[in-house]
């Protein structure tokens, strides 16, 4: 398999070229930081990329971004010190999140993953990517674990404060997302009835008026009855009409 490398520490560096010429992987690039790996991943079209996380200009996460927007995106591998990246990692599609120090057995299972997934469907993988940014799940860490929650089983979104409860078939989950950020990514996905609320366009359920005159949505699959604003009223209604 072709690797490039992109740690800012030449020592990482070099140590990761030693454990991947010891996976028998061939080594085409290595890069200082984010930028350089997108651009050598552009040029040399490698079939794995090494990312650390933290590096100047253009962190790995972007670069990940960048990478798997590629028509023939490669496999993307996190190695990095820090735990606390890895919901965001998977976010980003990666095929595995490595650890520093990274051992021998971890590099050599990451990259037998990658080689499972290749081709062709990491190949169908980039593609879908490349032409759909929309992410399928959104993640939360529950007691430390890491949870995946599918967009299509959410029944909507509320903020609280810092954070967004995600509502969802089989209960709830909070995430760190901003609710604006959720709106423009999944708008196709969700109605606004609410400045603190977005509810899944095919679970809403129809609207009712209470007895103090304000007007609630019904969400199937919950037993919740959520306000609806009168600044979001009208285009609610229009939708409603529409189902």
């Amino acid at each position: 398999m072709r690797i490039l490398i992109a740690d800012d520490e030449p020592l990482a560096r070099e140590r990761l070229a030693a454990l991947v010429a010891s996976a028998e992987g061939e080594v085409v690039a290595l890069a200082a930081n984010g930028e350089e790996a997108v651009r050598e991943a552009e040029r040399l079209q490698p079939d794995v990329c090494l990312l650390d996380i933290r590096m100047p200009l253009m962190d790995g996460l972007d670069a990940a971004r960048m990478i798997g927007a590629m028509p023939e995106a490669p496999a993307i591998v996190f190695c990095t010190a820090y735990d606390e990246y890895a919901v965001r990692a998977f976010e980003e599609n990666a095929v595995d999140y490595l650890l520093k120090p990274v051992r021998q057995e971890r590099l050599t299972q990451a990259l037998e993953k990658a080689r499972r997934l290749r081709p062709p469907k990491l190949d169908a993988m980039a593609g879908a990517m490349a032409s759909n940014r929309q992410r399928t799940h959104v993640c939360a860490r529950v007691r430390g674990n890491l949870v995946l929650v599918p967009v299509n089983e959410i029944l909507y979104l509320m903020a609280e404060d810092k954070y967004v409860v995600v509502h969802h078939l089989k209960g709830q989950v909070l995430v760190e997302d901003a609710l604006k950020g959720l709106e423009d990514e999944f708008g196709d996905r969700f109605v606004r009835i609410h400045r603190n609320c977005l509810v899944a366009r095919d679970r809403l359920g129809g609207l009712s008026r209470g007895a103090d005159g304000r007007i609630h949505a019904r969400v199937d699959g919950s037993p919740d009855v959520l306000e609806v604003s009168r600044r979001n009223l009208p285009a609610l209604r229009k939708l409603v009409r529409s189902l």
